[in-house]
């Protein structure tokens, strides 16, 4: 029977052994019912709270009549149901993006820690077979995970091992749009498989073992990488071609909103092979910064104001500011110790770098941002430097160099010191 082999599939993976409250997405139909009976069941050996979820997405006329009687059922069962109704154009894409938005939303309302869904051993064969017809890259032909990250905590599918033929006759509705080929995967479930069974039978059981095998060398290849820095740009260049196209899939594994085509993960690929000191938006938000050592892909954050944030420093006033401590006439001892010519006469200004920036080093006006990029800076350090003005000029940059300006011989008021100590953290 179903219902022994999947509490013993459940407490074998430990799929809710972190999970107390559970929320299950309900649809009402075979699938879903049969997964709502199942945890209902056991949700004193699982130690598990149900809440459900349901979309009505308004696109049948039996749709809020299937509503109202699975609110009904809940009721009976002692269970809380939240519900939603599509909104918008409706296409697999934008009803699939609801539901998921909908569920991450109740989720968060219901301190859920886990989304459970009815995805069963014919919706992973149905998934990789309309990857392969959609050219997917090959990590993507694993098909569906069990289980993965989702909505703050936990995305669990307890149903792939089984087949739709495993399930137990229960109440449930029956979605006649289910019979229409006007969807892909409609398509798929009633078009292209019962071709291809008359060829094999065990198709389905064929494109499974397929995905299962994909996963395996993935995981294989993954723990033979391991060991190499993903982010350090020569220990990339070292690599083959073909391992670079693994280890860049997968660093991108960790931006899944990225979701970049092929002629952009090539284009990725040729910048990390040829250029030096470099930054390239992507899509979405993203950006790849890329210095003389190292590469990283981040989320591109809103532009600040330089100015602001600035810090008057004072005479006699000592302060902690990122790694480093900043003193105005009083020596700091031990250490290597910087130390910039300055007056009293006013405030000194820290701050970050600007647009238009200039220092002198000896006797010429140097554009800081040419500086940079001749000493070779990252672009996270020139981010992160420390400018040190006064009198609206550059006297100098913390830890790493001082102005000719800042020189007692060039300008005589400049009888005081600031001194720098670059500090642990």
């Amino acid at each position: 029977m179903i219902e022994k082999k999947f509490l013993k599939l459940c407490k074998d993976k430990a799929y809710f052994k972190q999970h107390r409250k559970v929320l299950l997405a309900i649809s009402g139909g075979l699938d879903s019912m049969t997964l709502l009976n199942l945890l209902y069941k056991y949700q004193k050996e699982l130690d598990i709270e149900l809440i459900l979820a349901h979309i009505n997405h308004k696109q049948r006329i039996e749709a809020n009549q299937e509503e109202k009687q699975l609110k009904e059922i809940a009721q009976k069962l002692g269970v809380k149901i939240l519900t939603s109704s599509f909104s918008g154009v409706f296409s697999e894409k934008s009803a699939r993006d609801f539901r998921y938005n909908f569920f991450k939303k109740v989720m968060q309302e219901e301190d859920c820690t886990a989304l459970v869904t009815a995805h069963h051993a014919d919706d992973q064969a149905e998934t990789i077979f309309m990857r392969i017809l959609r050219g997917s890259r090959l990590r993507y032909l694993s098909g569906m995970k069990d289980r993965q990250p989702f909505g703050g905590g936990e995305l669990i599918r307890p149903l792939l091992e089984f087949s739709k033929t495993d399930f137990p006759t229960v109440f449930h509705f029956e979605d006649a749009s289910n019979f229409e080929n006007t969807y892909f995967r409609n398509r798929v479930r009633n078009q292209y498989f019962p071709l291809l069974e008359t060829e094999n039978p065990r198709i389905k059981q064929a494109i499974i073992n397929l995905g299962t095998e994909i996963a395996q060398l993935q995981k294989a290849l993954s723990d033979l990488t391991k060991d190499l820095n993903q982010n350090d740009l020569q220990t990339f260049r070292k690599q083959k071609r073909e391992v670079q196209v693994f280890l860049l899939q997968e660093y991108l594994e960790k931006f899944p909103d990225l979701q970049l085509r092929k002629a952009q993960f090539d284009e990725i690929l040729h910048i990390l092979n040829t250029k030096t000191n470099y930054h390239h938006y992507l899509k979405n938000q993203y950006e790849l910064i890329q210095d003389y050592q190292t590469f990283k892909i981040k989320k591109i954050g809103p532009k600040s104001d330089s100015k602001k944030g600035a810090i008057l420093l004072q005479f006699e006033d000592i302060i902690e500011l990122d790694n480093f401590c900043f003193s105005f006439g009083k020596e700091l001892v031990g250490g290597v110790v910087q130390m910039i010519p300055v007056s009293r006469k006013t405030s000194i200004v820290l701050r970050h770098r600007q647009s238009g920036d200039r220092i002198v080093l000896n006797s010429h006006h140097k554009k800081l941002a040419r500086y940079f990029i001749d000493e070779k800076y990252s672009f996270q350090e020139r981010d992160e430097a420390i400018i040190v003005e006064q009198f609206n000029e550059i006297l100098g940059i913390a830890g790493i160099v001082t102005s000719d300006l800042s020189k007692n011989s060039k300008r005589d008021i400049m009888k005081d010191i600031l001194y720098i100590k670059k500090i642990d953290r």
